[in-house]
């Protein structure tokens, strides 16, 4: 179940309590997972907060940007690691990175500016695949 909610690109506040946007994506991926707890035997419940401040609220969505940001960084590097290497090798690559980053883009609420740059990346690297044909 954890792993589920992490791909949703929840941010932990505590034990056992997460923070996602209110949205209609997010809202029924977690009425989903919360069935299938209760189809296990298990309970859930589904609670909609709010920020006690603007600051606070602006703290969490630094704090889910800045994680997203690292994973964005590391297709970045990836696709530059492989640059240099056989045509098969950048294809291979880039069709590996495209499917990371639609999965980044699944739980990217708050969009750093690391996005643009990966994708950036990863279709030079694509494009450079197509140049060598």
């Amino acid at each position: 179940m954890w792993r589920k909610l992490r791909r949703l690109g929840t941010a932990q506040l505590g034990d056992g309590l997460v923070a996602l946007p209110n949205d209609a994506r997010t809202k029924e991926q977690l009425e989903w997972i919360a069935d299938e707890v209760v189809e296990a035997g298990g309970e859930a419940t589904l609670w909609i907060a709010r920020a006690g401040s603007t600051g606070q609220e602006r703290g969490l969505a630094s704090v889910m940007a800045a994680a997203v940001a690292e994973d964005y960084q590391a297709v970045i590097d990836a696709a530059d690691a492989v640059k240099s290497e056989s045509e098969s090798a950048r294809r291979r690559s880039a069709i590996r990175l495209r499917r990371v980053l639609h999965r980044i883009s699944q739980r990217d609420h708050f969009p750093p500016p690391e996005r643009e740059e990966a994708h950036r990346a990863v279709e030079g690297l694509a494009q450079s695949v197509e140049a060598s044909r």
